[in-house]
């Protein structure tokens, strides 16, 4: 009878579990499912990548932008009403080639009146902490905005300044501009894919505008990402991100959330670039500017001079007419930055910056634009890494060159970096 019992509580408990297990297993496939449906929207065309990305050619009127509440009756504006342009400087130091490609196009391109997006998998979503998270930076503090925000000019912060409070899962090496109301940033980012990211870690090259107060802030970025968490390789690859409340809630990587339109054929936000560059051999850039039309009040992205898609001004209130600061560098996300073991992940090339041209990722030919409507060198330009010993910055101005280089980037863990 004892043992009767005794199996019969075991079936029960083990029934039990099953029905729990069942129904939030059930939950979850559903929400991915649901992801799914609402991000890969129906395809006239299907372009199969040779990197193994699935490319979709999908009707621009029904790009997962216009899912927004705020855009539902948005009119897509087709090309911004001015266009950022920077006179690059050449020169001997400054002989690197532009990236103009994207793998997926050996294999053919889209048609008129579509935009390139890059398939979502389940596999993509189940790697995400949750299915809710995908796609998402986690939540971000910049203290250096209230200074920002009070709109003085002739504002210099210095690294101390800014060195607290750091959060706990992600270090920056940074140029940073604060002074002014800008309303376009640029520069040419020397692309790399640096070996060794973490499986949940990323490791990004780009620029960040900025408005806003310290927890509460608004920020449009792009570059150059490696993220094996949400891309499943370690693969270099062209992204934009945003959000309006420190990363809270709102905003994400590329398309996969509604929000940024994109009105280019040319580039799918997510695809892999190439050529990259590679230790004292060729050194491979990608010219990003961001801009605000201030006539539709939308901030355009565009790279390689192709104009890309823009982030429209209606789903901002901070940023929406300016921004108040301005950052060009690098970013490593992981759970072991400032932990003891450190990440492995490195940022930029891995090299530190004092290695310099050929070997340190750089940002160059950085420029800004305000109201004045001119281009311009920034004036009040600091630097700051938040953990020096893991990952460095240098400004350097080679003899007889009038672009100075903002190299950044390092290892991670390392014997000053344990």
């Amino acid at each position: 009878m004892e043992t009767q019992a005794a199996l019969r509580i075991l079936f029960l408990t083990f029934a039990i579990v099953c029905v729990f297990y069942n129904g939030v297993y059930g939950r979850a496939s559903q929400e991915i499912d649901m992801i799914l449906t609402t991000l890969n929207k129906p395809a006239l065309k299907t372009i199969k990548s040779e990197d193994g990305d699935i490319i979709d050619c999908v009707d621009i009127y029904k790009q997962p932008a216009f899912d927004h509440p705020d855009l539902k009756n948005h009119k897509i504006q087709m090309e911004p009403s001015v266009e950022f342009v920077s006179k690059k400087t050449n020169s001997p130091k400054n002989n690197s080639k532009p990236v103009i490609s994207q793998i997926w196009t050996k294999s053919g391109r889209c048609p008129a009146g579509t935009i390139p997006i890059r398939r979502v998998s389940r596999a993509d979503i189940i790697r995400a902490s949750s299915p809710s998270q995908f796609g998402r930076k986690t939540p971000h503090v910049y203290n250096f905005l209230d200074k920002a925000y009070q709109h003085k000019s002739n504002i210099s912060l210095t690294a101390e300044k800014i060195s607290k409070p750091h959060p706990k899962d992600r270090s920056e090496a940074v140029l940073l501009e604060v002074g002014r109301n800008y309303i376009g940033a640029i520069s040419d980012i020397n692309v790399w894919n640096p070996s060794g990211v973490q499986a949940g870690d990323y490791s990004s090259a780009q620029i960040w505008l900025l408005a806003g107060v310290v927890d509460v802030f608004e920020t449009i970025e792009a570059g150059w990402v490696v993220n094996p968490q949400v891309f499943g390789d370690s693969r270099t690859r062209l992204f934009t991100y945003w959000t309006k409340d420190s990363y809270k809630k709102t905003g994400c990587f590329n398309l996969l959330c509604s929000g940024f339109v994109q009105t280019s054929t040319h580039y799918s936000l997510g695809a892999t670039i190439y050529p990259v560059s590679t230790t004292s051999h060729k050194q491979y850039d990608i010219t990003v500017a961001i801009f605000l039309d201030p006539n539709s009040g939308n901030w355009w992205m565009s790279t390689q001079d192709i104009i890309f898609g823009y982030w429209p001004g209606k789903l901002f209130r901070s940023i929406n007419r300016r921004a108040t600061a301005v950052q060009w560098g690098g970013e490593v996300h992981s759970r072991n930055v400032r932990q003891k073991p450190h990440t492995k992940t490195p940022m930029g090339s891995g090299a530190w910056a004092s290695s310099l041209r050929g070997k340190a990722c750089y940002h160059t030919n950085i420029r800004i634009k305000d109201y004045s409507m001119q281009i311009k060198h920034p004036e009040f330009l600091s630097e700051s890494s938040d953990e020096y010993n893991c990952y460095s910055t240098k400004r350097h101005r080679y003899e007889n060159e009038t672009q100075p280089f903002f190299y950044f980037g390092g290892p991670g863990r390392n014997s000053r970096c344990l």
